[in-house]
């Protein structure tokens, strides 16, 4: 693991519009200790993204910087542009940013609220109280988390007596009520069965027509299923970015094919 040539890397300029991307991003905790160095990456508009690397290779640090959710624990330098603005910049509202860039987390995470009032919460702070617009922001986030189906009938309960599964997508549902254009996952199958994760990709797959997903993944079966493009990372370092059927069959670095087949550390 410690002879490969950090400095080498292979980053391919993705194709078709571009929704997000970072240049020279740099995080540092406690103001000296580098956890990112300098990456620089581009994401094609309405396509699925997997960032993969083994634990403390800074994907999640990179992800979470997207949306500024380093701010109060690290030092973020370099630029993210989105919509020709560098959203890394003081003067930017982080809570109207995050209207546009929703974020998921590992482990869901619903309010100790009803369905319905799971959905609504962040739309009435928002000052949407119009119950029929309401009503129907709510079916729409839920038929797009391939819920609806399965809670229509039962708005009123409580959020918690869901499955894993359901609570994860009940939290994709909840971002995408507030209309974001890119979705930032990590690891959102992590605490999921195998049907629980596949109703997830499933999910994901048909949702990345309408939104741009970027999601960290441990799982190299799940980012060769359901992404387009694969960064990956080791030691801080954005090392490899390509189509991700190239990332997993014919890779550019030995230590990218290292990874991917295992015969890696």
């Amino acid at each position: 693991m410690d002879n490969y040539d950090l400095t080498k890397t292979h980053i391919v300029a993705p194709t078709g519009p571009i929704a997000l991307a970072t240049h020279d991003l740099e995080v540092l905790y406690g103001g000296r200790h580098r956890s990112m160095v300098d990456a620089s990456l581009q994401f094609p508009q309405n396509t699925i993204t997997a960032l993969i690397g083994a634990s403390g290779s800074g994907k999640s640090t990179y992800l979470r910087s997207l949306n500024r959710m380093n701010d109060r624990i690290a030092t973020v330098n370099g630029q993210i542009m989105y919509r020709d603005t560098d959203i890394n910049a003081a003067k930017i509202n982080v809570y109207e940013l995050r209207k546009h860039i929703g974020m998921v987390f590992q482990q869901p995470n619903p309010f100790a609220k009803s369905i319905y009032d799971n959905i609504t919460f962040a739309l009435k702070a928002d000052g949407i109280t119009d119950k029929a617009e309401l009503d129907q922001r709510v079916q729409r986030s839920l038929e797009e988390a391939a819920l609806w189906d399965e809670v229509k009938d039962s708005l009123n309960r409580s959020a918690l007596s869901l499955s894993g599964g359901q609570q994860q997508r009940l939290c994709i549902a909840r971002t995408l009520a507030m209309a974001p254009d890119i979705l930032l996952l990590d690891e959102p199958a992590s605490a999921l069965d195998p049907i629980s994760t596949a109703k997830l990709e499933m999910t994901l797959k048909n949702l990345a027509q309408s939104y741009t997903i970027i999601i960290v993944t441990h799982n190299m079966q799940q980012a060769s299923r359901i992404s387009e493009y694969t960064a990956f990372f080791h030691l801080g370092h954005v090392l490899e970015f390509d189509h991700t059927t190239t990332i997993f069959q014919k890779p550019t670095l030995e230590i990218t094919h290292d990874y991917v087949t295992g015969n890696f550390g």
